[in-house]
């Protein structure tokens, strides 16, 4: 039997929580009956007018679709621009865990295009397989880059990706024993603090080796190359997501420190020229390239999107006229599949070659021309996989770079916030409390172990065509579907070119 005084002291509980109960309802109808006024008084959105208060959640949903789609409804291989499969092989990759599926393949063989290899009766042993061999890069340099990594970090600007992504790559990318490119964000502290082989790209705003007029400074440019991790000096001319189109940073993403690295005005929108002002014709183009080769004494190349390619014997003719001493050590191919943290959609999805189309056009005009030993080739675009990796030294490349495979390996959930500094996994944001999820010494680790693995079982792939080294791989090792149940040799499709004599 309750007190009195307990049963008093319980009711004046009931009483105050009832009457918060009906102030709490009360406001709710009070804000509801406020987004109604509101809602059907205002002009600019036809569905909230028409439908007003049920019409907001329009919106919720369109932005919550983006998760739900790709946990509860989208199929393995349904996605765009990486479907679940390609993401699942690299989150398992990074992890290092076991990447074997069970049951069969979820890939479908049939769409034209599609790419598979040819496995040989008499797979290479174990016991005969070699180590990649070194390649050197601009071996009349001063100072030439020697390497024997095959996967590496394309640009990815600090400005663009988060202080600790930048950390946690630059130490991967040393413990994998690969280079990592700056993008055209200029250098910072952060690629220098991991230690890993440094590539320094030089944008068409040409941050952090520009004067105060945007031109390029050769002292900032020497200033660089003191540094011994930065290697290589890459000229971009366009990028896949948007040839034609400068570097867009929104200015939210613009704080004091990214500002100052790139000698521009903080908390305004950094927008790059579409291409560099000084750079209208082929011999301007090979001048820059031979200057900035001068001033640093390293290996210097360019990064750019094929779309009209026939300028390509006129550039590559001028290699010859001039002397081969003046050609780029490097060509990058981006595809048109390339990615951004922020583009016009007319371009992302509609400017430009794809990368399984410009790559072998690239590397046939370099043999048609005679300089294939003197241009190194390097490409982009899309390929996360061992399967796009191996196609891609199917087609000739020296090298292949990733951006997008690697923000896989920090962990990102393609939310698609990258140009919204809202990314949830840190990894393209400045807001403090977001990248704290980002912990680059665990997430270095998931690069490394990436960067590894994909490249071994680029050599499974090799190993089951019969070669014993990745590099060896072939265009006849790779066929192509037609679409109709047959396939066609990627040697037939771009039959490879012989030198001139």
């Amino acid at each position: 039997m309750l007190s009195p005084e307990t049963h008093e002291l319980l009711f004046s509980t009931l009483e105050v929580l009832v009457y918060t109960f009906v102030f709490v309802i009360g406001l709710i109808v009070l804000a509801i009956i406020i987004i109604f006024i509101v809602d059907v008084s205002q002009k600019t959105h036809a569905i909230r007018r028409n439908f007003p208060v049920i019409g907001r959640f329009r919106s919720l949903f369109e932005q919550l679709g983006v998760f739900f789609r790709q946990y509860f409804f989208a199929m393995d291989r349904e996605e765009m621009p990486f479907n679940r499969a390609e993401r699942t092989w690299v989150y398992n990759a990074a992890k290092n865990t076991d990447s074997t599926v069970p049951f069969g393949s979820t890939r479908d063989l049939k769409p034209a295009g599609t790419v598979y290899f040819v496995n040989c009766p008499f797979p290479t042993l174990e016991q005969d397989v070699v180590e990649a061999k070194p390649v050197t890069i601009g071996p009349d340099c001063n100072q030439p880059y020697t390497t024997s990594s095959l996967f590496n970090i394309s640009g990815m600007s600090f400005g663009a990706i988060s202080k600790p992504a930048v950390l946690a790559l630059s130490n991967g990318a040393r413990m994998a024993g690969c280079w990592m490119n700056t993008g055209e964000g200029g250098l910072s502290p952060y690629h220098l603090e991991g230690g890993a082989d440094i590539v320094f790209q030089i944008g068409t705003a040409k941050y952090g080796v520009r004067d105060d007029n945007g031109k390029l400074d050769d002292e900032k440019l020497r200033t660089i190359a003191a540094h011994q991790q930065v290697r290589m000096f890459e000229i971009k001319l366009s990028q896949g997501a948007k040839p034609g189109k400068g570097g867009i940073l929104p200015g939210i993403k613009v704080n004091k420190e990214i500002a100052s690295i790139r000698g521009i005005p903080h908390h305004e929108d950094s927008i790059s020229p579409n291409r560099h002002p000084e750079i209208n014709s082929v011999p301007n183009l090979l001048a820059m390239i031979t200057h900035v080769r001068k001033v640093t004494g390293k290996p210097t190349g360019i990064k750019m999107v094929i779309g009209a390619y026939g300028w390509l014997d006129n550039f590559f003719a001028e290699i010859n006229k001039q002397g081969k001493e003046c050609a780029p050590d490097f060509i990058t191919i981006d595809g048109c599949e390339g990615g951004t943290g922020a583009a016009p959609m007319s371009l992302i999805d509609s400017m430009g070659l794809p990368v399984r189309e410009a790559l072998p056009r690239v590397l046939d005009k370099l043999c048609e021309h005679g300089l294939r030993d003197r241009i190194k080739v390097i490409t982009s675009g899309k390929l996360i996989t061992p399967t796009d990796m191996a196609w891609a030294l199917c087609a000739g490349a020296d090298f292949i770079v990733s951006a997008r495979g690697f923000m896989f390996a920090l962990g990102c959930i393609q939310a698609l916030q990258c140009n919204k500094d809202t990314c949830p996994t840190g990894i393209t944001t400045h807001n403090p409390r977001l990248q704290k999820g980002l912990v680059p010494k665990t997430k270095a680790v998931r690069v490394a172990h990436y960067a590894k693995n994909i490249v071994h079982e680029v050599g499974i792939i090799a190993h089951s065509c019969g070669v014993n080294d990745p590099r060896k791989l072939r265009r006849y090792h790779a066929r192509l579907s037609l679409g109709n149940g047959r396939s066609v040799g990627l040697d037939e499709v771009f039959p490879e070119i012989s030198p001139p004599k």
